[in-house]
């Protein structure tokens, strides 16, 4: 397993584990209707680094590009479920009027929060474009044997 492949599993398991123990938080939380939303970012974001960790041999990038990608998926990922739980905390409906109900924060703290998911939108939609990019088959590729064996396009 290659060192980029490694981190993203170490970093999956323990934003995973962040997550199991941010449920455990919840009901301490300013708004807990936002505060449920947060151990399930951290399980999913934890997943989604688990599954790239064990799919990075795969990606075909050039140096730039996998160092971008996996920079954008470290960040969004972590970013992700910050942001929740500083929303779930501090009360805030920017980005979340639904979960947000009645609460509302201070000004500075909507907009932290609204910086914050925004900045993981982007950073999110960099990186799955350029995973796409990387898992693409190239152009050109001679089909192997074992590739035609397993029905592989």
């Amino acid at each position: 397993m290659d060192d980029r492949a490694r981190r993203l599993c170490w970093h999956g398991m323990g934003l995973f584990l962040l997550g199991l123990v941010t449920g455990l938080a919840v009901q301490q939380l300013t708004n807990p209707r936002m505060g449920l939303a947060a151990p399930l970012e951290g399980v999913m974001n934890g997943t989604f680094l688990l599954a790239l960790g064990a799919a990075w041999s795969h990606v075909r990038l050039p140096r730039r590009a996998a160092a971008l990608a996996f920079g954008a998926a470290l960040f969004a990922a972590w970013t992700n479920w910050g942001t929740t739980t500083l929303a779930a905390a501090l009360g805030t409906a920017a980005m979340t009027p639904i979960a947000a109900g009645a609460h509302r924060g201070r000004p500075w703290a909507e907009l932290l929060v609204t910086v914050g998911f925004g900045s993981v939108a982007v950073a999110m939609l960099l990186a799955a474009a350029l995973l796409l990019w990387g898992l693409r088959r190239r152009a050109g590729a001679a089909l192997t044997r074992e590739a035609v064996m397993h029905g592989e396009p």
